[in-house]
């Protein structure tokens, strides 16, 4: 049930971003006077093959378009007359041009309609972060909040030389004040991580592939804010009720757990997943008393408690303006990030492998249950990175249309239809060989 909760979630997002982006291209090509034979959601034909297994689950013929809904589930697209792309054959293109296609307009038309899909989807990303900073406000914890207990340090983030309950003081010189901000810093380059332990000050620079160690998530987390707790609920059948019968209480605070101290709630699961189907010796902080008892752990590593977060939370609520600017900073940050991530991965400090994901990929970040906030939340960072990539100049991409018109206005020449034509094929090959590796990539990981 969960993937199909996934693959729903996903299939939604996808459909509502292809569908907006497409839209892009067809209402600047509408309005330039350019006449658009076909709208479709998915392909009507065997991609990128546009004359095998040419047939629609549905399709409606309005004045000079057809819309419809193909039966390939990948993307989707508009087919505007006089245009080389992946839906036509560049043969039929070499009659003298009509003034309603394509081709028959100026350059600088021609790049708005091409950039009309990318347009789109930045203002969609920047409407939905815009409408769930409006309508959620913001919630946070500060790095000082954060500093009070320490950081909880992963076993990737030990290895480098945190520790838990460290301070984080700044990061490359700069001080964060959401905590939120500390661990997506290792993106800049040669992040130095400046802490306090014991009173005593340290920097930490992370060293040379450690980006890409970290996306291979074999070592587990990076750091997170620690997080101090108590016992929010002891459930009388959940997780083999262990707590419960112990005598375990509302409120209670764990001191150790099995001979080893517990500060963090990060701190317990390991233990308990070490310890599993064994009866451990806890001792607890009860209104500041110490007390110890048996808990008898099930064979999932559970004892039936839900914490209560002792860290204290900032809340901001925005008005429509302050949600705007907040949105507008947060949507492009995604552009930023994508960037970044480019960036790490052409210097070869990330390998491809592990920082590109596939539909299946994708999914499990949606998570096997709908939430509608985190499903308008990820399509709004979906949105933003298919807005960056189609803005790639890569040929059969938006972006690698654009640099042909761009090259036609600065040079008043239009490139040929071959060279065109070529360049779409090898454009092709170029994402059939990405959607391939992303899909693979996909399976490796689950067999893996």
């Amino acid at each position: 049930m969960e993937g199909l909760v996934m693959a729903g979630q996903l299939i939604l997002a996808l459909s509502i971003l292809v569908s907006l982006h497409e839209f892009g291209h067809y209402i600047t090509a509408k309005w330039f006077k350019m006449r658009v034979d076909k709208f479709y959601l998915f392909f009507d034909f065997l991609f990128p093959v546009p004359t095998v297994l040419n047939f629609a689950l549905f399709k409606k013929k309005v004045g000079d378009t057809e819309y419809g809904i193909g039966w390939f589930p990948l993307g989707g697209y508009v087919s505007i007359a006089g245009m080389i792309d992946e839906t036509q054959d560049a043969s039929k293109l070499s009659t003298v041009p009509e003034p309603w296609e394509f081709r028959g307009k100026p350059a600088w038309q021609r790049l708005i309609v091409m950039l009309g899909g990318i347009i789109v989807n930045l203002i969609l990303g920047v409407l939905i972060f815009w409408g769930i900073r409006y309508n959620s406000g913001d919630n946070y914890v500060t790095l000082s909040e954060v500093n009070k207990q320490g950081i909880y340090a992963g076993k990737i983030a030990e290895e480098v030389g945190f520790k838990t309950g460290d301070k984080i003081l700044a990061v490359n010189g700069k001080v964060p004040v959401r905590f939120d901000e500390v661990p997506k810093l290792i993106m800049e380059d040669d992040a130095k991580y400046t802490i306090e332990r014991n009173g005593e000050t340290k920097d930490i620079t992370l060293p040379k592939g450690f980006l890409d160690q970290l996306a291979n998530g074999k070592k587990g987390e990076f750091i997170q804010e620690g997080l101090p707790f108590d016992i929010k609920e002891v459930a009388e059948n959940e997780g083999g009720g262990g707590a419960f019968k112990a005598g375990l209480k509302v409120g209670d605070k764990f001191v150790g757990v099995a001979g080893k101290p517990v500060k963090f709630y990060q701190e317990l699961a390991p233990i308990l997943m070490e310890n599993k189907g064994k009866i451990v010796t806890a001792i607890i902080d009860r209104k500041g008393a110490l007390d110890t008892l048996k808990i008898s752990v099930s064979s999932e590593g559970k004892i039936g408690i839900r914490p209560n977060s002792l860290l204290k939370s900032t809340h901001e609520d925005y008005t429509i303006g302050q949600a705007f600017n907040a949105g507008f900073v947060e949507a492009f940050a995604v552009v930023g990030t994508n960037l970044k991530g480019f960036k790490k991965i052409f210097k070869g400090e990330v390998s491809a492998s592990n920082a590109v994901s596939g539909p299946v990929g994708i999914a499990k970040i949606f998570g096997g249950k709908w939430d509608w906030a985190n499903f308008w939340f990820l399509t709004g960072l979906l949105s933003m990175s298919l807005a960056f990539m189609n803005a790639l100049p890569i040929p059969a991409l938006d972006g690698g249309h654009a640099i042909f018109l761009i090259w036609e206005m600065i040079t008043g020449k239009t490139p040929s239809i071959r060279v065109q034509e070529i360049a779409q094929q090898v454009g092709t090959v170029i994402l059939l060989g990405l959607m391939v590796f992303a899909f693979g990539n996909d399976i490796f990981k689950i067999f893996k």
